[in-house]
C-alpha cells in the first residue's frame, strides 16, 4: 500500500519540532549530569567523604537511565495506539516541571535525607520521560520524511542531543565563575530554572505539528494493535535485543566525553571545570555538522554501513581519546575530543533511520522505545560511576578499555540487525478488521 496519497508530509516541520524538543530534553537530562559530577557529592551528600560523595551523586545520574525503560513501556504503548504527537507533547511537559523542581529543592543543609530522596524522585520522572521523548521525536521526523531522505532528518534531529549538551555546558560555565558561596547557595540553581522558559518555547512549536502520516494510515486501516509490547517482543524480540546492545557504544562515548571528563579534568589532570569545558565545548560544535554529514551519507551508502563505519572506529578512538587528553596541552585535548567525535557522529547519526527501520510501523513506537532505553542503561546509565572507579583502581586504560569493549558488542549487534524489505506502515493489520488480508508481522533480521 502506498501513502504518498494519503496524509500529508512536513518534514521540514518535523525536523524543526523534533530537533527544538529534543535539544530542550537533553539539555534537562546534561545539566544533571554535570551538577552530579561538580556539586552535588556536597550538596545532597555531605556526610560522605568527597570521593565517595561524587560517586554517590554519579550514581544518581544513572538512576534517570534505569527509569528509561518504565517511560519506553508506558510511552511506547500510548505511542502505538494513539499517536506520536500527544506523546511529544506529554513528555516534553514532564522532563521540564521535573528540571524546574530539581532548581527549587531545599540541600541536605535543610532538610537533611529528604533532600537527597527528592532529587532521586525528580531524576526518576526525568528517566521516564526521556524514555518516551527520543522515539517518538525521531519517529516523528522519519515518519514526516520519504525513504530516501530519512537518513538526513533524522541525523539533524540527532544534534539535538548535542545542541543541548553544548546548551547546558554553557550555561553551567557562566554559572562557575560565580564565587563558591554564591555557587554553592544560589548558582547551581539556574541552569535547572531556565529550563521552564525553553520548555515554553518546544511546546508551542510542537503542538502546531500535525500527527506522523504514517501513524495516520494505520489508523486508517485499522492496523492499530492493541497490545503493542507483547506483539513487538513476540514478533521482532531479537531486534529489540540487537537495538539495544547496538546503542551501547555511542551512549557510553557520549556519556563519558560529556560527563565524566569534567570530573577526570580535576582529578586526574589537575585542570579546572571551565578549562576542561574550554576543550569540551569548542569540540562538540564539530557534532554539529559531522552528524547530518554522517546521515547524508547514509542516505547515499546506507545506514548499515555508516554506522558499521562508526562503530569499528569507536573499538580504537578511546585510546586516542584519553592519550591526547593526558598530555595536558590544549591543541592536542581538543584533537582527541574532536577524533572521538567523528567517530561517534557517525554511529549515532543513523540511529533514526536504522533503529526504526527494523519494526512494523505499527509497533515502532514500542520496540524502538524499549531497545535504545535498555541500550541506553547499559551504555550511559553508570559508565560514569564505573569509569570513576576504574580511574581509582588502574587509571585511564582501563577506562579505554572499557569504552572499547562496548563498542565491539555494539558492532557485532549492527552487523545481526536487518532491516525488513517492506515499508508498508500498515503491514501487519491486526485480526479485528476481518475485511482485510490478514498479514504476518516479519521478525526484523529473518
Amino acid at each position: 500500500m502506498s501513502v504518498t496519497t494519503g496524509p500529508r508530509r512536513s518534514p521540514a516541520k518535523a525536523v524543526v519540532a523534533s530537533w527544538i524538543g529534543t535539544t530542550i530534553e537533553y539539555y534537562d537530562f546534561a545539566i544533571y549530569g554535570l551538577a552530579s559530577s561538580l556539586v552535588f557529592a556536597k550538596l545532597f551528600f555531605p556526610t560522605f567523604n568527597p570521593l565517595a560523595g561524587t560517586l554517590i551523586a554519579l550514581s544518581t545520574f544513572g538512576v534517570g537511565y534505569v527509569a528509561r525503560p518504565l517511560g519506553a513501556l508506558v510511552f511506547g504503548h500510548f505511542g502505538d495506539r494513539i499517536g506520536r504527537r500527544t506523546i511529544l507533547v506529554i513528555t516534553l511537559l514532564m522532563m521540564g516541571g521535573s528540571t524546574f523542581l530539581i532548581g527549587l529543592l531545599p540541600t541536605y543543609a535543610s532538610i537533611g535525607i529528604a533532600a537527597p530522596i527528592l532529587l532521586v524522585l525528580l531524576r526518576v520522572l526525568q528517566g521516564i520521560s526521556v524514555g518516551g521523548e527520543y522515539s517518538g521525536a525521531v519517529l516523528m521526523t522519519v515518519e514526516h520524511s520519504e525513504e530516501s531522505r530519512r537518513g538526513l532528518r533524522g541525523a539533524l534531529v540527532n544534534t539535538g542531543t548535542s545542541a543541548g549538551m553544548i546548551l547546558s555546558n554553557l550555561v553551567f560555565l557562566a554559572v562557575l565563575t560565580l564565587p563558591e558561596p554564591a555557587l554553592m547557595s544560589w548558582g547551581w540553581r539556574i541552569p535547572f530554572l531556565v529550563s521552564a522558559v525553553l520548555v515554553v518555547v518546544g511546546l508551542v512549536v510542537r503542538l502546531t505539528l500535525e500527527e506522523s502520516p504514517d501513524f495516520l494510515a494505520i489508523q486508517r486501516a485499522g492496523a492499530v494493535r492493541r497490545l503493542p509490547l507483547v506483539e513487538v517482543l513476540r514478533g521482532s524480540g531479537r531486534s529489540v535485543v540487537l537495538v539495544a546492545l547496538a546503542t551501547i557504544s555511542a551512549g557510553m562515548v557520549f556519556t563519558l566525553t560529556t560527563v565524566f571528563s569534567i570530573s577526570y579534568g580535576k582529578t586526574a589532570l589537575g585542570l579546572s571545570s571551565p578549562a576542561m569545558l574550554g576543550v569540551l565545548l569548542p569540540a562538540a560544535v564539530v557534532l554539529l555538522v559531522a552528524i547530518p554529514v554522517a546521515g547524508r551519507l547514509a542516505d547515499r551508502f546506507g545506514v548499515r554501513a555508516v554506522f558499521l563505519a562508526g562503530g569499528a572506529a569507536l573499538v580504537v578512538t578511546p585510546f586516542i581519546w584519553f592519550a591526547l587528553l593526558n598530555t595536558r596541552n590544549y591543541g592536542l585535548m581538543l584533537l582527541g575530543f574532536v577524533i572521538v567525535f567523528l567517530a561517534y557522529s557517525a554511529n549515532y547519526a543513523v540511529f533514526p533511520a536504522y533503529f526504526s527501520g527494523v519494526f512494523p510501523a505499527a509497533l515502532r513506537f514500542s520496540g524502538m522505545g524499549i531497545g535504545f532505553t535498555i541500550g541506553t542503561i547499559l551504555g550511559n546509565g553508570f559508565a560514569p560511576a564505573i569509569a570513576a572507579s576504574l580511574q581509582e583502581s588502574g587509571g585511564w586504560v582501563g577506562i579505554a578499555v572499557y569504552m572499547a569493549v562496548g563498542a565491539v558488542v555494539s558492532l557485532l549487534a549492527g552487523l545481526a540487525l536487518r532491516m525488513p524489505a517492506s515499508t508498508d506502515p500498515t503491514e501487519g493489520a491486526p485480526v479485528e478488521t476481518p475485511a482485510a488480508e490478514p498479514k504476518a508481522v516479519p521478525a526484523a533480521g529473518s
